[in-house]
């Protein structure tokens, strides 16, 4: 929306974020299954498990899932929100699915919608409501599909790395209009604990355990007639060994939900690894989070082209530490020859982090007739940065145009990529940081749209040329100087401030500006939710002795990056280094015991000529003309 932000987000994500509520039940010890489930199907397929082994069992939504006290099942209880959102998109994937076919879902807890009929003469609205002496005929009623109930027509879901089931099993007892539910891991241990979990919960009627490779499983169901409408991909670190075979695996138009946790790969931190694994080259900036969105669109489209098919964003977030696409994947070759259109290159300068985009393809026509498609003409910029002259880095593979979930108005610009922040243009220039309020009220007063981005919270999106950008950070500055002879005439801020602003910024502050969620306080960004959260350690045989040893290695690893204390008797001698200023004014009572040098001064002797000050004379002497700490103290 234009100007308005976040009015759909935070309602979409508290709505998502209030369906379950997870608590953790305390450790209690559980025998392993009885011989009698096990001839039911319902207990482990491997060898029987020791009966000292612990369990801890934790309800998360409407599911009840009995753990190993050991990391030998992967579970991270961070990610119920990134769980509590899959159930509530799929949710609305099957509204939509199944009211195609004329059959109604029924969610728990959510009101039942009367009709309203809006007369275009009186303009109100009327409750069509059913007269008693009417009764509806039975072929006129609606079907209705309801949570934990098979639904004939309904969707085949997969989760490809289910670990313990838990999310397949809140699907089965929180999503309605299910046909059937394969929770599929390579782990006997897994296999083992989502038995136990499926007859725990009593869905075995809906979810079917499974134990295979998750590739080799998605690749045997590429015929049309077996493949599954919803397949969701949460893997430990990166997705990219499965997409080939989910692109083939999902039925026409299905739902792909693919998480991705490598995110230092994705934010930049190795480019050359983003390249292997997803086909991009992912660039060091403030949008790192937005761009790693794109780039794993641009990798989930670039293997769908490869079978003549493409992908349709439904929704992308970041959140805690990875990001989470929803996506449909549809069959055409027409629109898989728009996909080079859709796809960019990002030139982004290295001294003030402008960002220009450049398509790598060129869509052309008339609305209604035959699109012609070429090669795009560029570059967009100079070999030098036309506002502060530093090079410029080139990133590969950021898709755009975004599309939105059905009948949800974008919540953020669709049509521009990546955005800047407050602190970011600030330090650009080294002056003080504006309001948000006053920057998008500039950015609006000048005739542009503006929006937040849910990546970061002082984040400005807007379709204003950079030019406009820094006309705006200079207006600005001209209300809060900066001193011009601290700065280089090499620096980013010299050459950006040395040229005088041609668009004269007003920073009044406008109504729409802030949006009206912002206005009513709602919750933008999650707190922590639980101390040393995080990425877990993954899950191996043996978990517990794994789990302690990597206690350990945190241990050691601790602070690691900190530089280590410094000897005090090479502490001293650095010191030594520096003349003593008060020693200079005549005023030092040390003498020999003083930290810094009483020999006469030489040439380079002391940084830029400064002496420095004796900071046991400055303790004894608080009222001492010019005391000033020298450069040696911490």
């Amino acid at each position: 929306k234009q100007g308005s932000g976040l009015e759909a987000g935070p309602l979409l994500l508290r709505s998502a974020r209030s369906l379950c509520r997870a608590r953790f039940v305390e450790g209690q010890s559980q025998g392993p299954l009885t011989p009698s489930a096990m001839e039911n199907g319902t207990g482990p397929c491997a060898e029987e498990r020791p009966r000292e082994v612990q369990e801890t069992t934790v309800t998360e939504g409407a599911a009840k899932i009995a753990f190993p006290s050991a990391n030998e099942v992967f579970y991270n209880p961070v990610q119920e929100f990134n769980r509590d959102l899959t159930c509530a998109v799929i949710t609305e994937f099957a509204r939509m699915q199944l009211g195609a076919k004329g059959i109604q879902i029924k969610v728990p807890g959510e009101k039942n919608v009367q009709k309203v009929v809006v007369t275009l003469s009186e303009q109100e609205e009327e409750k069509v409501e059913p007269k008693e002496s009417e009764n509806p005929a039975p072929a006129d009623q609606p079907r209705i599909a309801v949570v934990g109930e098979i639904c004939e027509e309904g969707l085949r879901v997969l989760e490809g790395l289910a670990a313990s089931g838990l999310r397949s099993i809140r699907f089965a007892r929180e999503v309605p209009g299910l046909r059937s539910v394969v929770a599929n891991d390579a782990s006997a241990r897994a296999m083992e604990l989502m038995r136990h979990n499926v007859q725990l919960n009593d869905v075995a009627h809906l979810v079917q355990p499974s134990q295979a490779d998750a590739g080799m499983l998605m690749y045997q169901h590429q015929r049309v007639s077996e493949r599954f409408d919803v397949i969701d991909l949460d893997p430990y670190g990166s997705p990219t060994p499965f997409l080939d075979a989910a692109v083939q695996a999902v039925s026409e138009g299905g739902l792909l939900c693919v998480t991705c946790t490598d995110m230092a790969v994705l934010a930049g931190n190795s480019g050359e690894t983003c390249y292997s694994k997803y086909g991009a080259m992912a660039l060091k900036s403030r949008a790192c989070h937005e761009m790693a969105l794109r780039i794993v669109l641009h990798s989930l489209d670039l293997r769908a082209n490869c079978y003549q098919r493409f992908v349709v964003p439904l929704l992308s977030i970041s959140a805690d530490f990875y990001v989470r696409v929803f996506v449909r994947v549809f069959t055409g070759q027409a629109k898989v020859k728009a996909s080079a259109s859709k796809q960019a290159l990002v030139f982004q300068c290295v001294g003030c982090g402008t960002f220009h985009l450049q398509r790598l393809g060129k869509a052309s026509g008339a609305p209604g007739s035959r699109v012609k498609f070429s090669a795009a003409c560029g570059p967009p910029v100079t070999p030098e940065c036309e506002h502060c002259g530093q090079r410029h880095q080139v990133g590969l593979g950021c898709e755009r145009q975004p599309q939105g979930l059905p009948l949800c108005p974008p919540i953020y610009l669709p049509d521009v990529p990546l955005y800047y922040t407050l602190d970011q243009l600030s330090a650009t220039i080294h002056c003080n940081t504006p309001s948000l309020l006053q920057l998008r009220s500039a950015l609006l007063h000048a005739g542009f749209r503006v929006s937040l981005s849910h990546a970061c919270k002082n984040a400005v999106k807007t379709d204003a040329p950079a030019s406009a950008l820094w006309d705006i950070m200079r207006c600005w500055e001209k209300e809060c100087p900066v001193k011009r002879e601290r700065l280089s005439e090499t620096s980013p801020a010299f050459r950006i401030l040395s040229m005088e602003p041609r668009l004269q910024a007003n920073f009044t502050i406008r109504e729409d500006a802030n949006p009206r969620s912002r206005q009513r306080g709602l919750k933008r960004f999650q707190a922590n939710p639980e101390a040393n959260w995080g990425p877990r350690p993954r899950a191996r045989p043996g978990g517990k002795v794994a789990s302690e040893a990597m206690e350990e290695r945190r241990r050691l690893l601790q602070s690691k990056r900190k530089e280590p204390a410094e000897d005090p008797a090479q502490r001293a001698a650095r010191l030594k280094t520096f003349p003593c200023k008060r020693f200079k004014e005549g005023t030092c009572q040390r003498g020999d015991q003083c930290c810094y040098s009483h020999s006469p001064p030489t040439p380079g002797a002391a940084a830029d000529g400064a002496p420095a000050d004796c900071p046991e004379t400055s303790n004894q002497n608080p009222s001492g003309p010019g005391a000033a700490a020298g450069p040696g103290i911490d």
